[in-house]
C-alpha cells in the first residue's frame, strides 16, 4: 500500500489583519488562476463573483476585504469569495452521533492544505482551512460543528465553494438549526453532503446546484446522495461499502483507521489524509493519523506542525496508534 509523508501545520491568525495568515497563504495564492471558472478570470466575473458575495454573506465582507487588501493578485481575490471556483472532487466519510463529529478526509495529500487553523473573524472558530480561509470541516465556540462530503453526482452551478460555506455557517450560527436555515438560502455550486452537529442536534443533509436542501434519514455520509449508485462509481469510491462501514461502527475513531473506512488509493485521489473527531460543546478537536493524534482546543490551542505518515503501516508495527473511541 502507498505511503506518504505530509507536514500539517496549525496557526492563529485571529481576524486575519495581523499578517499571519497572510504568510501562510501567499505561496498557494500564487496558483490562484488554477481555482477559478474561465468566467472568473475575467473582469466581469470578478465583479458578479463580489457581487454574489455581498449578497448572500454580507456579514464576512470586512473579513474578505481585510483578507483580500494583503494579496497583490486579482485572481487571488476573487479566489476568497469562493464564487467562481472550479468544481473539485473528493471522497471523505462522516458521522455525527451524540453531540461528536467524526470524519475521514480523502483526497491527493499534495492538494490538501493540511492547515489547522484558530480564527476570530465574527467569532472564534477551529477547523482545517482550504482554499485561503475556507473550511473542510470546523467547529465554533458556541458548540456547532460542521463537515463536507462530496455528493457524487458530477454537476456544476452557479454559486458557492462549500468550503466558504461551512466558514460562513460557523461563523454566523449558534446552532443546527439555525445554520440549516442558513444553509437553505445559499445557492451550492457542485452538490455536496454536509453533517451538522450540536449538544441538541445531528443531522446530515444533501445540497445542490439542482437540487433543494434535502435532511437524510441518517447522520452519515459518504459519496452519493441517491440510489443506486453506479457500479463503476461503487468500484471506485466505495462508497455504499463505507456508508455500511460508519453506520455500522458509529463513533468509532479507531474503526476510521481501518479499512475501508480508512483508505489507500492516493494516486487516485482517494487516500485518507486525516481523520476528525469533533466535541463541539467541549470545544475540543482531535486529528488522527494511524501512528499519532494531535489534539487543539479553544482553550488549549497548539500552534506548530507536524509531520505525519499517511496510509496504512505494517501490520506487524506495534505502535499502531488506536485513539480512544469515546
Amino acid at each position: 500500500m502507498s505511503q506518504y509523508v505530509k507536514t500539517f501545520h496549525a496557526i492563529e491568525i485571529g481576524d486575519g489583519g495581523d499578517g499571519r495568515w497572510a504568510e501562510r497563504v501567499r505561496p498557494a495564492m500564487v496558483r490562484a488562476e488554477d481555482w477559478l471558472t474561465e468566467e472568473g478570470r475575467t473582469p466581469e466575473g470578478a465583479a458578479r463573483a463580489r457581487r454574489l458575495f455581498e449578497e448572500y454573506m454580507p456579514e464576512l465582507v470586512p473579513a474578505l476585504d481585510r483578507l483580500a487588501s494583503q494579496l497583490a493578485s486579482p485572481q487571488a481575490r476573487t479566489l476568497l469569495t469562493m464564487a467562481a471556483v472550479r468544481p473539485f472532487f473528493s471522497g471523505c466519510t462522516q458521522i455525527g452521533r451524540n453531540g461528536t463529529l467524526l470524519r475521514n478526509y480523502d483526497f491527493a495529500p499534495e492538494h490538501c492544505e493540511g492547515t489547522i487553523v484558530f480564527s476570530h473573524f465574527l467569532r472564534p472558530v477551529i477547523g482545517m482551512q482550504e482554499a485561503g480561509w475556507g473550511l473542510l470541516d470546523g467547529m465554533n465556540n458556541a458548540g456547532l460543528a460542521v463537515s463536507l462530503t462530496f455528493g457524487g453526482r458530477f454537476v456544476h452551478g452557479p454559486g458557492f465553494a462549500i468550503p466558504l460555506v461551512l466558514r460562513y455557517l460557523l461563523e454566523t450560527c449558534r446552532t443546527v438549526d439555525e445554520a440549516l436555515g442558513r444553509l437553505r438560502t445559499l445557492p451550492i455550486a457542485i452538490p455536496q453532503n454536509v453533517t451538522l452537529v450540536d449538544a441538541n442536534r445531528t443531522v446530515t443533509v444533501y445540497v445542490g446546484p439542482d437540487i433543494p436542501l434535502t435532511e437524510t434519514p441518517g447522520s452519515c455520509a459518504a459519496n452519493h446522495q441517491h440510489l443506486p449508485v453506479p457500479d463503476e462509481q461503487e468500484r471506485t469510491t466505495r462508497t455504499q461499502t463505507r456508508l455500511a462501514a460508519i453506520q455500522a461502527a458509529g463513533i468509532d475513531a479507531a474503526a476510521m483507521l481501518r479499512p475501508p473506512l480508512y483508505q489507500c488509493a492516493y494516486d487516485e485521489w482517494l487516500g485518507t489524509v486525516y481523520t476528525a473527531q469533533y466535541r463541539p460543546a467541549e470545544g475540543r478537536v482531535t486529528y488522527h493519523w494511524p501512528k499519532e493524534s494531535w489534539d487543539h482546543s479553544f482553550v488549549g490551542f497548539s500552534p506548530g506542525s507536524r509531520t505525519v505518515t499517511l496510509g496504512l503501516p505494517d501490520e506487524s508495527d506495534d505502535r499502531r496508534h488506536t485513539p480512544d473511541p469515546a
